[in-house]
């Protein structure tokens, strides 16, 4: 899978420091020019569906079931690589100073009509939901949140980011 990009986060001054790997697939739903986002009302930002890989499963299978639980995706089908955001975050919990993470992301097509999600309470408690909006309306609202906001989330970055890709590299497949 192609890397899209390598983020350190800027407090960081060394990666030489005990870290852990976390993998993590996300899924780049596309209905013309709308996106399907998680929009988090803590955080006050738009983010792709999609979390950490149980152990024991495969990329494509933590994405189907991150998916079905945090939008109720149904029939997800047609799954193909996009690629991978690679990013390197504090953490001090666990014994850890550093996480590194790794987000496959993946292109897909699902049902038009969504289920009943089954979120976490620490994302329920955070007023995520899932919406439609449109990519370019997502990626204005995020760099405001960048700007403006001092409880931006450290995703917001890679967020935007790969809206800005999604722009650039499918708007004009699927227009």
């Amino acid at each position: 899978m192609r890397l899209l990009k390598s983020s350190i986060h800027p407090s960081l001054e060394s990666l030489d420091q005990s870290s852990f790997l976390r993998l993590a697939a996300r899924g780049i739903i596309l209905k013309g020019e709308d996106v399907l986002m998680l929009y988090t009302q803590r955080y006050d930002d738009y983010t792709l569906p999609g979390g950490g890989i149980d152990e024991g499963e495969n990329q494509a299978e933590g994405l189907i079931r991150e998916l079905t639980e945090e939008t109720g995706a149904r029939n997800i089908r047609n799954v193909e690589a996009f690629g991978l955001y690679e990013e390197f975050r504090p953490w001090n919990r666990d014994g850890f100073d550093v996480m590194q993470m790794k987000s496959y992301c993946y292109t897909c097509e699902i049902d038009e009509q969504l289920g009943e999600t089954s979120l976490e309470d620490y994302e329920v408690k955070n007023g995520m939901k899932p919406v439609w909006i449109n990519v370019h309306d997502a990626i204005k609202h995020n760099l405001d949140t960048i700007e403006n906001s001092d409880k931006k989330g450290m995703s917001i970055e890679r967020e935007t980011f790969l809206l800005c890709l999604i722009r650039d590299e499918l708007l004009t497949v699927v227009s």
